[in-house]
């Protein structure tokens, strides 16, 4: 008991190291319940008592341009995300529907899809079209790129795009196990240091448990992010989601878990948001893991239950909601145009 104790003090005085992060992985739920108290009482200090809802209706589609297609074939997913998607597959396609888009109020949009051999999203023969969509309209561009060369990174910068969501992977395994890419961690440090180098705001993705649903190296790329001078405002964390066709292969996150990653960042990177995205479990353990990571201090979900900001309401009278009609990752400054209204809200006001 000592031992927690001090590891205690040591994150409330702020001198705790990245050993003292690993040391919070292993805690159980009665030694970690006070950890969890000190990073929310961090997260309400800093950023007060708004939680921020996150619900990206159809004013703010995900469009895949290689339509159901990608060549990875990853053990996590085998394509099952792309079919959520909006499949776009040409230019004239793509300029037409986010018009109708924009003239119909949208707010924005996420350009993603599938990866060629290389871990990269094909986005350069698509970013004219992008470039007279940001010109003509005032819709937030949200990018998937993956894995990214130079070439790529400067035309984003040129277009204008508000948002690359980038996911952070630190994890040797994961890249050859899970994503099957004869790739290493140097690409994606050259990835991230090309936009860098074009000064394209990078909103980073962590995904908890992707190898095989197990705790694996998150520790190493919350590092990464710090070690590479990004200085994010917002982290996105997202959880596996067991694939059906694998499940004696995987395992589902524990909540507990996730709850340790949000206090780590929290702990980490005191000033920047944290946001609860939208992939992560569902089913009975859906709300078991947002209230622990609003428990670990949070500033953002994507989709949360109705139920799960009941409890929040009750645990911590004071909390306060805004809803945004948008994806999780939007910077701070295009909220007002994300405002949800009444009408968009009738789940969440029965």
């Amino acid at each position: 008991m000592s031992n927690i104790n001090n590891l205690l003090k040591k994150f409330e005085s702020g001198t705790q190291t990245w050993s003292d992060y690993d040391k919070i992985l292993g805690l159980d739920y009665g030694d970690l319940e006070p950890f969890l108290k000190l990073a929310y009482n961090l997260k309400r200090r800093n950023f007060g008592n708004l939680l921020k809802i996150y619900i990206p209706n159809k004013k703010f589609p995900a469009i895949s341009i290689t339509g159901s297609e990608c060549s990875l074939h990853c053990e996590h997913c085998n394509k099952k995300y792309l079919d959520g998607m909006k499949p776009i597959l040409n230019n004239h396609e793509l300029k037409t529907y986010l018009m109708d888009l924009h003239n119909n109020d949208g707010i924005g949009f996420l350009l993603s899809g599938g990866c060629l051999p290389d871990g990269s999203v094909p986005l350069m023969d698509y970013l004219d079209t992008i470039k007279e969509i940001k010109t003509k309209t005032n819709l937030i561009i949200n990018t998937h790129t993956g894995l990214i060369n130079e070439e790529t990174a400067r035309k984003l910068s040129e277009v204008g795009v508000d948002i690359v969501s980038f996911d952070i992977n630190m994890d040797e395994d994961i890249i050859k196990e899970i994503y099957h890419l004869d790739k290493n961690l140097e690409d994606y440090k050259r990835a991230i240091n090309y936009l860098q180098k074009y000064n394209i705001n990078i909103v980073p993705h962590i995904c908890i448990g992707l190898y095989y649903g197990k705790l694996h190296k998150e520790l190493e790329s919350i590092k990464f992010i710090k070690e590479s001078g990004l200085n994010p405002s917002l982290i996105v964390l997202i959880a596996l989601i067991p694939p059906e066709n694998a499940k004696k292969k995987f395992t589902r996150p524990k909540p507990i878990d996730i709850a340790k990653i949000v206090s780590i960042i929290r702990f980490a990177y005191p000033n920047s948001e944290i946001s609860l995205g939208c992939m992560r479990p569902r089913g009975n353990v859906k709300i078991e893991i947002e209230k622990y990571a609003i428990k670990a201090g949070i500033n953002r979900i994507e989709i949360p239950s109705k139920n799960t900001l009941k409890w929040a309401k009750e645990l911590y009278p004071n909390i306060n909601y805004n809803f945004f009609s948008a994806c999780c990752a939007i910077p701070n400054e295009f909220e007002k145009l994300a405002l949800s209204k009444d009408s968009e809200l009738k789940n969440y006001q029965k």
